[in-house]
């Protein structure tokens, strides 16, 4: 199973689209997308516009592979439970976001070569054409490292004085 998702923030459409258009194509009929308020009805995806977080969870886990935004909180996620990831970045550029904070994500984040990424249709149907070779990053703890804390402790405790 594909699990699609697009957090609760608002719809984005124009992935929903792309992978709907794919699964036609491909013939995928075990694709399940969380498409948020949205008007659009989806022909081959089975679509729901939100997800309680049990349901949620169950997707997340038994997908083969996870296609999404660049939300941090989806990103996280498929690191922490070694699944692989294709994101396409909302762009504020096409209003679909406040600023370009998903673009810059996605781009570090391929950099490290933590995710796949698309950034814009054409690249997604390319990725999802070759979705078989998509392969999970190293997964991640649940919580952050402890000489990350120790850090931030001591920044908040601030200056020691003498």
């Amino acid at each position: 199973m594909i699990f699609v998702t697009v957090g609760t923030d608002a719809p984005f459409d124009r992935l929903i689209t792309t992978v709907d258009r794919w699964a036609g194509e491909s013939g995928r009929t075990d694709i399940v997308a969380q498409i948020g308020r949205s008007d659009l009805r989806p022909r081959f995806l089975r679509a729901t516009q939100f997800l309680d977080p049990p349901q949620f969870a169950e997707h997340f886990s038994s997908a083969e592979f996870v296609i999404a935004h660049a939300g941090m909180g989806t990103i996280l996620s498929a690191l922490r439970f070694g699944k692989p990831l294709i994101v396409m970045p909302r762009r504020a550029t096409l209003g679909e976001q406040r600023n370009e904070h998903q673009f810059a994500t996605a781009s570090r984040l391929a950099e490290l070569g933590k995710v796949t990424v698309a950034f814009n249709e054409i690249e997604l149907a390319d990725r999802l054409r070759s979705a078989d070779t998509i392969r999970a990053a190293e997964k991640i703890g649940a919580y952050a490292e402890p000489r990350l804390l120790d850090g931030i402790r001591e920044f908040i405790r601030g200056p020691r004085r003498i």
